[in-house]
């Protein structure tokens, strides 16, 4: 057999992969199959019961729910509400002292460790940075998470809609309120970030798939070849 034979062997079972590959794929696409409401077949009693099994606890979130979105909707007095867990270690009033926490009048929007007349940590001295929305979201969702070594022992508020609430709240402590961002905005965006991840993982897996598929023809080819010299 000669080296022109071998060439179309392998490039004919390559094709033949990548033609099974993209078959695979449009059948996917195409075909939608319908969960039966009733199994065809009966099952044991022991096998029901598994699958009646309570599911598993869903696993803690990695980070804070965003609340950009709802910050222009929170409730002032749920934000002063939820403050009242925050005043025994920091005041918010124009002119108002420092407790075992800075004061936090127009603490939005101001930089990190930026009260002169207080004693921070190292972790928050050395952040650098703004107060922004965002940063207040991950700090009181996790502070010590957020800010290692910080001195706040406060354990963190863990509904985004008490977060929201407050720092919406802080942003009307100050002589000079960020401006609130734009729900429709913020939702769109996120919408567009979500959008780019998901395609990001549909080529990832295209990529993988093949991979696969050539490493497997050329395997194969290899096969055919080592076949065809032998004879």
């Amino acid at each position: 057999m000669n080296t022109m034979e071998i060439n179309k062997i392998v490039a004919g079972v390559i094709c033949a992969v990548l033609l099974v590959v993209v078959v695979g794929k449009v059948g996917s696409a195409l075909v939608s199959p319908e969960e039966l409401e009733a199994p065809v077949y009966p099952f044991s009693e022991d096998v029901m019961a598994g699958a009646n099994a309570p599911a598993a606890a869903p696993a803690e979130p990695a980070g804070p729910e965003p609340i950009l979105a709802m910050l222009a909707s929170a409730d002032m007095g749920e934000g002063e509400k939820v403050f009242k867990k925050c005043a025994s270690c920091h005041d918010a009033e124009k002119g108002g002292p420092n407790k075992t926490g800075p004061n936090l009048y127009g603490i939005v929007g101001a930089a990190f460790a930026h009260k002169d007349d207080f004693s921070y940590s190292d972790g928050m001295a050395n952040h650098g940075g703004t107060w922004g929305f965002e940063e207040l979201n991950e700090f009181l969702y996790k502070p010590r998470d957020y800010i290692d070594g910080t001195k706040m022992s406060f354990g963190g508020l863990k509904k985004a809609e008490d977060r929201a609430a407050v720092i919406a709240w802080l942003n009307t402590k100050s002589d000079n309120p960020v401006a609130l961002p734009d729900p429709a905005a913020v939702e769109a965006t996120q919408a567009a970030e979500e959008a780019v991840d998901e395609a990001a993982e549909a080529v990832e897996e295209t990529v993988d798939d093949a991979a696969a598929a050539v490493e497997g023809a050329v395997e194969e080819a290899g096969d055919a070849v080592d076949a065809a010299t032998a004879q």
